[in-house]
């Protein structure tokens, strides 16, 4: 590409990875307006952000595979056209479950992540290539620290449909840039879906955000979840099966069975619990009125201000990666990424009576959440042909949306437990033990992120 062509490319990308995650993060701070507004449970409220959790982790290999092949650009296309038209849903006066779908839609363009990964690893310099690669992971996660305050504010000033009104302006203007900056793939490369093994994954992906999702299932209802449980691991080990037989699968198993790529991805999926618990426990914690014996009994919108340090930290540990790479490994990156993240655990366990410390624990949290997310690519595309690059990395991202959604159903979990008979709010104990848990996690993060290191120096010294 030309120089000018590249610089007008590069944040193209971004701001379409942007918008994608924080549109798909809407649902969290608009839940409670969902079901006084249009007069539903709570629990039936939830669905409208994990129908588009569970939308985008089932689009997320499917447009992996189309993006690996020669109609990437009208890949891209399209589904920003399905999301902006999925945005139209959620804000024209519709029932329920007309929102869902709109939902749905949205959720579907959190499949483009990867997307613009594949096109600038394709047709940017390779050092420059990774770089932006590094970004558009980080952008990808802080955009919910985004979109969760404007959303709020917005909900407050004129309503939900207001708020989702957010969702269509951002999106109709993610089409346009696509469709003016966005090149055509490479020639020479080829392309299908795996049609059965997208449907299975789909119905095994239902049931994992199902499970995680419907806390009340466990605690009314256990053996049913331990039943679905079941099933979800027997759906899950038949699509591998077809995708180790598929001829095009959408997921290469045997790539993902590289020890890198396995380890990185183990990784991803530990620390995305760890992550997302403290994330959603964190501004649950300030909204919490000062009855309850703590919190800050903050609106919507304040509390989503909590989130400010967590994007603004997170963007600098972004951009900081590329340059720390020329000296320490991405394994040790993830390691040490991890370990960052873990210490934001421990300050909210030990230090949360005071506002400031809740913003220091989001800043923290969210340093080593850009720093993670920004050495997660370079771990698997170091053993990835650039035109798989799209499907490796979509594959990464259905294992961070599995996690994501663990982390908030073990974190809801944990602090159900302990909400005492008749007590509306659980018991302060209950956010140390979850902040315990997480750190838990991520030690189990740092411990897979540092066997990363130790294989790739063995290798490298075997050179």
């Amino acid at each position: 590409m030309a120089r000018s062509e590249a610089r007008l490319l590069v944040p193209a990308l971004v701001f379409i990875a942007l918008v994608v995650a924080a549109v798909a993060s809407l649902g969290t701070p608009l839940i409670t307006s969902v079901a006084t507004s249009l007069h539903v449970s709570l629990g039936s409220a939830q669905w409208t952000l994990t129908i588009a959790l569970l939308s985008g982790a089932v689009a997320t290999p499917v447009l992996g595979r189309l993006g690996a092949g020669p109609h990437r650009r009208a890949t891209i296309l399209i589904t920003l056209a399905v999301v902006v038209a999925g945005s139209a849903l959620t804000v024209l006066p519709l029932p329920f479950a007309w929102l869902l779908a709109g939902r749905a839609a949205q959720g579907v363009g959190l499949g483009l992540t990867a997307l613009m990964m594949g096109v600038a690893r394709d047709h940017l310099p390779e050092e420059r290539g990774s770089s932006v690669i590094a970004l558009i992971s980080v952008v990808s996660i802080i955009g919910a620290g985004v979109g969760y305050p404007l959303a709020a504010l917005l909900a407050e000033l004129g309503g939900l449909r207001a708020a989702y009104g957010l969702g269509l302006v951002v999106t109709a203007a993610a089409l346009l840039t696509a469709w003016r900056s966005v090149p055509d793939a490479p020639e020479g490369r080829s392309a299908r879906v795996d049609v059965t093994g997208a449907v299975v994954l789909a119905a095994a992906l239902l049931l994992v955000l199902l499970l995680a999702g419907e806390r009340d299932l466990w605690s009314r209802h256990p053996a049913v979840a331990a039943g679905l449980a079941v099933v979800a691991v027997a759906l899950l080990c038949v699509w591998c099966v077809i995708e180790l037989r598929s001829t095009a699968p959408l997921v290469d198993v045997r790539a993902v069975r590289h020890p890198a790529v396995a380890g990185a991805n183990l990784a991803m999926f530990v620390g995305g619990i760890g992550m997302y618990l403290l994330l959603t426990l964190i501004t649950r914690y300030a909204q919490t009125p000062h009855g309850a014996g703590y919190g800050f009994g903050l609106t919507t919108f304040v509390a989503g201000l909590v989130l400010i340090p967590f994007s603004v930290l997170g963007f600098v540990a972004g951009k900081l990666t590329p340059r720390a790479r020329t000296r320490i490994s991405d394994p040790l990156l993830l390691a040490g990424s991890a370990v960052v993240v873990g210490g934001g655990f421990a300050l909210f366990a030990v230090a949360r009576s005071d506002l400031a410390e809740l913003f220091a624990a989001m800043g923290v949290l969210g340093f080593g959440v850009g720093g993670f997310s920004a050495a997660m690519p370079g771990v698997i595309l170091a053993v990835t042909p650039k035109s798989e690059t799209s499907s490796a990395m979509s594959f990464n991202y259905v294992v961070r949306s599995v996690g994501y959604s663990l982390g908030s159903a073990f974190g809801g979990l944990i602090l159900t437990t302990g909400t005492g008979p008749g007590h509306l709010f659980p018991d302060d104990s209950a956010y140390t033990t979850a902040a315990l848990a997480g750190i838990g996690a991520m030690a189990i993060t740092t411990l897979t992120s540092l066997t990363l290191a130790r294989r790739r120096d063995r290798r490298d010294r075997g050179r």
